[in-house]
């Protein structure tokens, strides 16, 4: 797996977007041998941490580290430290190092049917819903931007513009610096509880 340019992993805080971040999720989700999605799942989740390494982590951190709610979108190195030992690293920088060399994490990451920025050529539109009934169409401008075309129920708005890097089916759809206007960056993530329901490439 290429490790992002964009975030130091001596920083103190990392961007909770990075595909970094969404492998330590999946590596978590396989340890524990099921998905994180209910509140009672980061409940459980804090639960395992606490028994396996007898430290705490609120469940609300889980629930802002998932997506589920709202908060920062950094993680602290402290948070990513606690996870990283709890899969059996001794720290975040050592569960990076052995993620540069393992081979599993792209297959595994898109492992559900969807897309990724290498299936489309700029000039595509994707097109993706989730519940309760959002529906969003995207311009692909290359190089891992899009422009959103169509926003029905979202709070995404035509005319907004993103970087993602994939839209998979049952996942949720990590959207970074998200541009409106003369606003100033943000991030979103839509679906966080379920997942996409629909991605297909479509002609507007």
């Amino acid at each position: 797996m290429h490790i992002s340019k964009n975030y130091s992993i001596f920083a103190p805080n990392m961007n909770k977007y990075a595909p970094e971040i969404a492998t330590l999720r999946m590596d978590i989700e396989r340890e524990v041998k099921r998905k994180i999605r209910t509140p009672y799942d980061f409940e459980f989740l804090a639960g395992v941490v606490w028994e396996r390494l007898h430290e705490n982590i609120s469940p609300t951190t889980l629930k802002r580290l998932w997506g589920y709610i709202d908060g920062a979108d950094t993680t602290r190195r402290t948070t990513l430290c606690l996870l990283s030992r709890f899969l059996g690293y001794d720290d975040w920088e050592t569960y990076l190092a052995a993620l540069s060399n393992r081979t599993d994490v792209e297959s595994e990451t898109f492992a559900g049917e969807g897309l990724n920025i290498d299936d489309l050529q700029p000039g595509e539109y994707v097109e993706v819903t989730w519940l309760p009934n959002r529906r969003c169409v995207f311009l692909y401008e290359g190089d891992a931007h899009f422009t959103v075309t169509q926003a029905e129920n979202a709070k995404l708005h035509v005319g907004d513009r993103f970087e993602a890097a994939c839209f998979i089916i049952g996942k949720p759809l990590y959207i970074d610096r998200l541009v409106r206007g003369d606003e100033p960056p943000t991030a979103y993530v839509a679906g966080a509880k379920n997942g996409l329901l629909k991605v297909e490439r479509i002609n507007e």
